[in-house]
């Protein structure tokens, strides 16, 4: 279970070695054995007995902003950067093998959106012909991608930027010509949202961005130290890296959701300057809908897991390239 206190008011106790939910609604006792994660919006609150209860059983504790993304955690003393991945992970990021690397978490991100393309059943000749036209486009940034040779990562950046830049452009047009009346958007936007697709899509980055840093920090990585978004200061750039890899998974839940016009009115709010805020309702939605995808469990080169479980075991693979590297 993913805990998730995101109503005003809401707070969370211990009470007789379990965690007592406190809402408007009443109050509800809830075992730490069944907790994987708690996540806590402004507004709810956790006592420090509640707090240690969950230290001491494993249980990530992320505290988020209004648009899902992690502001804070509290994690177990057990963890934390091993000394040896660390050092070798500031070796690995000014390698030849660091540029390997990131070009092949770029063109599997572009794979992935073709991909995506690929799943949309669609029957008028014109629809067709522009998701056909999309692919093609991808496809060819994806060649682009795998051709660059340069010294460093650093070299390499701004061309990989730009090809991943339009790579997305031309995916999220594609996209939006599928979203029914009311849900069609223009453009990516992020912080702030300019439509409820965006609303969605960036909270539901926020829920992943919580994953896989946590799973970073369970496996002894040093998610500060990044390889492509390595510039940004006192930010987790690593899991900014690692996160292309699984972005598709959040696209197609908020591409479903869309279809599906599950998100209503009493989702979200528009405020004066016209950006787009999820509510409570729209963040039960999404949060049960990640939730219920990553415990799917897909095959994954040959291995069969809960998609949750795919990244840990991603996160432990990359700790283990860190360890060898020489």
């Amino acid at each position: 279970m993913n805990l998730v206190l995101n109503t005003f008011g809401t707070s969370l106790q211990k009470e007789n070695d379990m965690f007592l939910v406190l809402h408007s609604d009443g109050k509800q006792l809830i075992s730490p054995d069944k907790v994987k994660s708690i996540s806590i919006s402004k507004g709810a609150r956790i006592s420090s007995d509640a707090a240690l209860l969950a230290l001491e059983h494993e249980i990530d504790v992320l505290f988020v902003d209004n648009s899902g993304k992690p502001v804070g955690r509290l994690w177990s003393v057990k963890y934390g950067s091993i000394s040896t991945i660390r050092r070798n992970q500031l070796n690995f990021i000014s390698s030849p093998k660091a540029l390997e690397w990131i070009r092949d978490i770029i063109s599997e991100k572009m794979e992935n959106q073709v991909a995506l393309l690929l799943s949309v059943n669609t029957y008028k000749p014109e629809l067709k012909e522009t998701v056909n036209q999309a692919i093609r486009k991808i496809e060819s940034y994806v060649t682009k991608v795998k051709a660059v040779k340069a010294e460093s990562v650093r070299d390499a950046a701004p061309t990989f930027r730009g090809w991943e830049g339009a790579s997305s452009r031309v995916y999220f047009e594609t996209i939006s010509c599928f979203m029914p009346e009311g849900y069609q958007f223009k453009q990516r936007t992020q912080h702030p949202a300019a439509d409820i697709f965006n609303c969605l899509l960036n909270y539901g980055y926020g829920i992943l961005y919580g994953k896989i840093e946590g799973t970073m920090i369970k496996a002894g990585i040093d998610p500060y130290v990044g390889v492509f978004h390595r510039d940004e200061y006192n930010r987790p750039v690593l899991v900014y890296d690692v996160i292309e890899r699984y972005r598709v998974w959040i696209d197609y839940i908020v591409f479903g959701l869309c279809l599906q016009k599950v998100i209503n009115e009493d989702c979200f709010t528009i405020k004066p300057d016209g950006s787009y805020w999820l509510e409570a309702n729209g963040k039960r939605v999404l949060i049960q809908s990640v939730n219920d995808y990553m415990e799917e469990v897909v095959n994954i080169s040959g291995t069969e897991r809960s998609r949750e479980t795919h990244i840990q075991l991603y996160a432990s693979a990359l700790a283990q390239m860190f360890l060898k590297f020489q």
